[in-house]
């Protein structure tokens, strides 16, 4: 395998690792490629992984490494995951790790429009194709941008924005429009936390549907695990990591029961998932060399031998 760098470290490297323990001769999923981070560390250790992500930048980016070592490349969204594992005869699986949300190489490149901080395309779209940040935002009316705002941003001024940018119409680039979310709420340039933060969040999130696949992504990793299969997490921000508590909350069977005057009345099921080690952080050191990880939060688990829970319809 070649000894090249990698453009970044991914954060909790040593950790998610350790999560996964992989060993030589397992088969592991890297959901979220990237620059690849995770998997050179997973593939050093003499396992296979089978890596995805939606976006061809990072798919092309990986082809090298994919013909000198232990990796095979799909070019496909979590909520593909189980089908195009089946494809290749590889489920089950001894690992699954995801990254969610936003990768390094999309913020630093202004031509993709993630970024509030350099200027560039209104787009933000994770597979460079579909409905751009532009388009939602020139087209949508002013109802459903401040739902979004506030549903996918948190964003308790959502009206507020929603009227000015409908009031801007048209926004072509990102210093467009983080300009209209700044001038809405007042924005001062010493201010601590810049206000288009959340906007460019919600905004993101919603074009690319991103907590609908999160919540896919983990239940198909539940079905192509194996007994003993590990599960390692690395979220963002409150609304991924509030999914993926829920999910391995209710699948370990730890959800609060009924009470003796409201008992339950759903079937049980058998725990899916063991939860192996609360929830994560950065470390000092970490957060340190790369501030990125000063929100990153890694949640872990181990499948257990029952048999997958049937998705509600």
């Amino acid at each position: 395998m070649s000894s090249a760098a990698a453009p970044h470290i991914p954060v909790l490297l040593d950790e998610v690792v350790a999560a996964l323990a992989p060993a030589p001769g397992e088969c592991h999923v890297d959901a979220t490629f990237g620059a690849g981070g995770y998997t050179r560390a997973i593939l050093a250790t003499g396992a296979a992984v089978i890596a995805f992500d939606r976006d061809p930048d990072a798919i092309a980016s990986g082809r090298a490494l994919e013909e000198e070592a232990a990796l095979t490349l799909v070019a496909a969204t979590f909520s593909a995951l189980e089908a195009e594992l089946a494809a290749r005869d590889a489920v089950p699986v001894d690992g699954v790790t995801m990254d969610i949300g936003v990768s390094s190489m999309q913020l630093d490149q202004a031509a993709r429009g993630f970024s509030f901080q350099t200027d560039g395309p209104l787009d933000m779209r994770m597979s460079q194709a579909g409905m751009s940040a532009a388009d939602f935002l020139n087209e949508a009316d002013e109802e459903a941008i401040a739902d979004v705002l506030y549903r996918f941003g948190e964003e308790p001024k959502s009206r507020r924005i929603a009227r000015a940018v409908v009031a801007a119409r048209p926004l072509e680039t990102t210093a467009q429009f983080a300009n209209v979310v700044r001038k809405a709420l007042g924005h001062r340039p010493h201010d601590k936390k810049d206000p288009a933060t959340r906007a460019f969040q919600a905004v993101r999130i919603h074009i690319n549907g991103e907590l609908d696949e999160l919540t896919q992504g983990l239940e198909a990793a539940e079905r192509v695990l194996k007994p003993g299969g590990r599960l390692a997490i690395v979220t963002f921000h409150s609304l991924e990591d509030r999914i993926v508590k829920r999910f391995l909350r209710d699948r370990s069977g730890a959800a609060p029961g009924g009470s003796r005057h409201m008992p339950v009345t759903a079937p049980v099921r058998e725990p899916t998932f063991e939860i192996t080690a609360r929830a994560i952080r950065a470390g000092d050191a970490e957060l340190a060399a790369n501030p990125r990880a000063r929100s990153a939060t890694l949640r872990t688990a181990r499948r257990t031998g029952a048999a997958p829970w049937r998705l509600e319809a």
